[in-house]
Parts: structure tokens; C-alpha cells; sequence
């Protein structure tokens, strides 16, 4: 995880006026927000595989709206580009008519090293609820969906929407969790047994 120092993430344009929630705007206040917590998010993930996915998650989104994402990396900065100003990954200068069109976040300000820190004391307290409860194999299913909710989302297991568990059940499980035959027999009621529990009524936790 890069070290980050405080300063201004407010969004700008090209020329370095910022711009504070402006409806004219072509990607959306909220779109920015969320490619910024991707391409913060793939800076910190542990492992190059969720990286990929945070920045083709943000990709995706900014390309709904015929933008193109990139990181600057001598100053630090987010900067989204009109497509039609972009050729084979590289932006063309003459086609840029307007650089108010273009998007700048700075990313040297806080990051999400805390906030994940606390969601995997979380998830690390509810494994180990769910192993003193209901055995290692619960456990360890359990662990594995962790390990795809702080990654992908940034969430505790209880926090996990009916998608999110879909997601992990159908998607991430069968190709990365590696369970034994006991483990992907139970492995719905171990999701379950999850987001149903109470740290609150668990000593200690």
C-alpha cells in the first residue's frame, strides 16, 4: 500500500479550477466519487487479481458515460478523459477542444488503510464466532467469503447484500476458494450462519 499524505481530493477540472457538484458536468458527481474509491481500492488490494477487477469496475463505469480512466502517476492524480481524445491508450493532444472537459482527483489525501483494518478485525471476529459455533468448516467458508467482501467491497460479511452473496456463491467460490467436499456442501449455510451473526451475544468479541 502506498504511504499518502492529507491534502485536497476534491474533484477539478483539466486546468486545475475546482468544481464543486456541478449538474452540467458530464460524468456525474457520484461517478467520480466511486472511480475515485476503485482506483484507491485497487492501490491497496493485496493482490493483483483484485486489483484488475477494482480498475475494470471502475472502467466500466466511466465508460457509460464515454470516459476513459487513468492515473497520473507524477503527481498522483485520477484523470478521466473524454474517449474521443484517447487512441490506442494514449491521449491525443490535437483532439482536445475543451480540457474543462476533463476530470482531475487528486489521490494524495486519506485512503481506505483504516477503514479496511477495522472491517477485517470484523470479519477476523466473526470466523472465529462461527468456528467456536458451528466448527472449521463453517469457519473456513466463512473465511473465504471475508476475504471477497473486504476485497471487493470493502464490507464486513454482515454486511453483504443478497447480490454480493450471490456473487461470492456463484462466482468467487467455485474458482478461488478451493474448498473441500464437506466445505462447498455447506457452504450456503455457512454464508448464512454469517450475516446472521451477532457479535454483540459473542464473549469477548
Amino acid at each position: 500500500m502506498a504511504e499518502r499524505s492529507d491534502g485536497d481530493t476534491g474533484r477539478h477540472s483539466a486546468d486545475g479550477e475546482r468544481s464543486e457538484g456541478d449538474g452540467d458536468a458530464e460524468v456525474p458527481d457520484d461517478v467520480v466519487e466511486e472511480a475515485e474509491r476503485l482506483t484507491r481500492l485497487a492501490d491497496e488490494a493485496a493482490v493483483e487479481d483484485a486489483a484488475e477487477a477494482y480498475r475494470d469496475r471502475r472502467d466500466d463505469l466511466v465508460a457509460d458515460h464515454d470516459f476513459t480512466a487513468r492515473v497520473r502517476d507524477e503527481d498522483d492524480t485520477l484523470v478521466l478523459y473524454p474517449e474521443e481524445w484517447v487512441e490506442d491508450g494514449t491521449v491525443q493532444f490535437d483532439r482536445i477542444d475543451d480540457t474543462d472537459r476533463a476530470v482531475e482527483v487528486s489521490l494524495s489525501g486519506p485512503d481506505h488503510g483504516a477503514e479496511w483494518d477495522a472491517i477485517e478485525e470484523r470479519n477476523e471476529a466473526i470466523v472465529d464466532a462461527i468456528e467456536a459455533a458451528h466448527g472449521p468448516d463453517h469457519a473456513a467458508n466463512v473465511r473465504a467469503f471475508a476475504d471477497f467482501m473486504g476485497n471487493h467491497y470493502l464490507k464486513a460479511v454482515d454486511d453483504a447484500t443478497r447480490d454480493e452473496r450471490e456473487e461470492f456463491l456463484t462466482e468467487y467460490y467455485p474458482r478461488n476458494a478451493w474448498p473441500s467436499k464437506k466445505q462447498e456442501s455447506i457452504v450456503a449455510e455457512s454464508v448464512r450462519l454469517a450475516t446472521e451473526t451477532d457479535l454483540d451475544d459473542v464473549p469477548g468479541a
